[in-house]
């Protein structure tokens, strides 16, 4: 194998400036965040959470997810295909 002498990276003004502007961005999308986070706990939200229902927890994490489940056909032709003997 080569060897070669390392890569010198210098850091330019441009990218001080992006990277503080990306960095400002982000504090700012948490802190919008965390806002809503302490505006949405006192509406309640968490005791639906806690309830009895396992469905309704259920459906809440999915709809956090992003999950939609697709009913399982019940049919033997969909589990197997369509056999002709």
């Amino acid at each position: 194998m080569l060897r070669r002498k390392p890569t010198r990276l210098e850091l330019k003004l441009d990218d001080i400036e992006e990277f503080e502007s990306i960095r400002k961005d982000l504090e700012t999308r948490k802190k919008q965040k965390e806002d809503v986070d302490i505006v949405g706990g006192s509406d309640g939200e968490g005791a639906i959470g806690l309830s009895g229902d396992p469905k309704s927890r259920e459906q809440m994490i999915n709809d956090r997810i992003g999950y939609k489940p697709q009913p399982k056909p019940n049919n033997r032709s969909s589990q197997f295909g369509s056999f002709e003997f």
